[in-house]
């Protein structure tokens, strides 16, 4: 009898202790008189660019509304994938969340000009770039889809990886298979670089890596580092060929329904967020780059990123035709490259 009474004891101590987080967060909830769920793809991962523009955000807006507002993270992909979930934000079904800038441009043409390779090179470049009238141009036109766009955080550079050679001029692309986004500015850059682009899903593309299928892919830092692919490539080549910046936005629809003076914390949360995140994001590849060495990854810089530019520039044209003449002019006059 007194077996069973500990049994059940320790059953019990258990249930509670699970439950707590869920009636702590409730409780959270019922006390506030709003609530804002903000949505990611990637795991909830402190060095995680996306994981770490949610936590920062839901920590300024509840301390800046006192309590009034309550946001709830919802990280791992599970409202849906990126392009599904993006999309829930122009039908109102989804608040809020951090978007890579490939799928955003799928709505919305304008955004395929930061996917552009070899335009963007140094921070203080993008920063300009994304805090500027560019930049504020690009979130302006979210609303066509029923989205207010409140800001650019980062993924970070996209850097080469792969277990052929190191990549240092253009000709040492040649014959290397790199797994890449089924997007075409993607497939475009890496076959007029002479490589042989392979659109793989994420979710295959480590063990494709692992088994030959290809020799490798391009990432950005915390990605390789996160998902161990230092055990499966030797070079990580530096050569910045496009950054990923992250859109944060929110749904026409739910914004609306807000108060004005909850819509301008909302606006002014992101605001204080975008350089905390942009900050620890570089702290953190600085960081994680240095382990990577030490896992046994050979790492370099390009030689000559003009190089490499002049090998995609007909992509530049190409694009002009699509986002439009104007607007590509006013890109690259922001980005200062000629």
């Amino acid at each position: 009898m007194m077996r069973l009474r500990n049994i059940f004891t320790r059953a019990l101590v258990c249930l509670v202790a699970a439950l707590l987080p869920i009636v702590f967060a409730a409780s959270q909830a019922f006390g506030a008189e709003f609530e804002l769920k903000f949505y990611w793809v990637t795991s909830d991962n402190p060095d995680d660019p996306y994981a770490i523009s949610g936590h920062t955000f839901k920590e300024i807006l509840e301390k800046k509304t006192e309590g009034r507002v309550v946001v709830h993270l919802f990280p791992n992909g599970v409202l849906g994938n990126e392009r599904d979930a993006f999309e829930g934000l122009t039908l109102g079904t989804i608040d809020m969340g951090a978007y890579s800038n490939a799928f955003v441009s799928g709505f919305v043409k304008e955004f395929q000009t930061l996917d552009l390779p070899f335009v963007f090179s140094g921070y203080e470049q993008v920063d300009r770039v994304l805090d500027g009238p560019f930049g504020k141009s690009l979130l302006k036109n979210l609303e066509r889809v029923n989205v207010v766009g409140l800001g650019f955080t980062e993924g970070g550079f996209r850097e080469m990886i792969n277990k052929a050679r190191p990549i240092k001029l253009p000709e040492d692309m040649r014959g290397v298979k790199f797994r890449v986004m089924e997007n075409p500015i993607y497939v475009g850059m890496f076959k007029n670089l002479g490589s042989n682009p392979t659109p793989i899903a994420w979710s295959e593309t480590f063990t494709a890596t692992q088994q030959g299928t290809v020799d490798g892919l391009e990432i950005p830092i915390p990605v390789i580092h996160q998902n161990k692919y230092y055990e499966v490539t030797k070079y990580l080549s530096l050569t910045h060929h496009t950054y990923s910046p992250l859109c944060i936005a929110v749904s026409k629809r739910r914004f609306e329904r807000f108060p004005a003076d909850i819509q301008a914390a909302i606006r002014e949360s992101v605001d204080e967020m975008v350089p905390i995140q942009r900050k620890t994001n570089r702290e953190n590849i600085a960081r994680l780059q240095a382990d990577l060495r030490a896992k046994g990854m050979e790492v370099n810089e390009i030689q000559d990123a003009a190089l490499f530019r002049e090998k995609v520039r007909s992509m530049y044209q190409e694009y002009a035709d699509v986002v439009g003449k104007d607007v590509m002019d006013a890109f690259f006059k922001a980005t200062g490259v000629q």
